[in-house]
């Protein structure tokens, strides 16, 4: 009785993670609280949610411990609540990847012409290395500020466009977001080659980055 007593009690609470992990809008959530802590409405501007939905959907991921808050002036803002979760998010979703074709045919729909293969973060240390290549940093500032690769630029996509002068020509430009299903990398890679440039998106983004080994 002990036995099945202990496996009654113990699932359960395995269940709480998988539980509050059940729902898109809340792993949106955790995407972007993997590249900076973040306020609600702040949140609410991002995935386009109600301020109340998104409080609903972080108090579930906070009962489960898997965001953490605190608060800031008159604001509360909600960060990951260690580099676990971080793991945990990007674990499910490379077993979705490799489990789910649908998630390649979405990619496919979705992929920004002119973008090109991304390159890898062993190239893109080979080329840093020899003075070859830049990296450009293409999200928000906020998320640049709060942790980027070592070395990048960060240019926010909306400002671009304006500020192409800024990079060199000589070297090249390879850009990165927030990860492989975010477009900023690769709009920002397509406009780079529309004005000459030689660009590239890395493989993955800066979660994969900051994500423990």
């Amino acid at each position: 009785m002990a036995h099945r007593d202990f496996k009654k009690r113990i699932y359960p609470e395995f269940a709480r993670i998988a539980q509050a992990m059940a729902s898109d809008k809340r792993l949106e959530l955790l995407d972007l609280l993997a590249q900076a802590p973040r306020h609600v409405e702040a949140l609410a501007e991002e995935t386009g949610m109600s301020v109340a939905n998104v409080s609903q959907h972080l108090q579930v991921l906070r009962a489960a411990h898997l965001v953490d808050a605190d608060r800031a002036g008159n604001r509360v803002v909600y960060c990951l609540c260690g580099p676990d979760v971080l793991k945990l998010w990007l674990s499910l979703r490379g077993v979705a990847e490799r489990r789910l074709p649908e998630i390649r045919q979405i990619t496919e729909a979705f992929a920004v012409e002119g973008a090109g293969e991304p390159i890898s973060r062993d190239q893109l240390a080979e080329d840093v290395a020899a003075n070859r290549a830049v990296i450009l940093d293409v999200r928000p500032a906020i998320e640049y500020e709060e942790g980027h690769i070592p070395g990048a630029i960060s240019i926010p996509p909306e400002e671009l466009p304006g500020r192409l002068e800024e990079l060199p020509r000589d070297r090249t430009i390879v850009a990165y977001c927030r990860g492989p299903y975010c477009l900023f990398a690769d709009e920002a890679v397509a406009l780079l080659r529309q004005n000459g440039f030689e660009a590239y998106r890395l493989e993955g983004g800066w979660p994969e980055w900051a994500a423990p080994p």
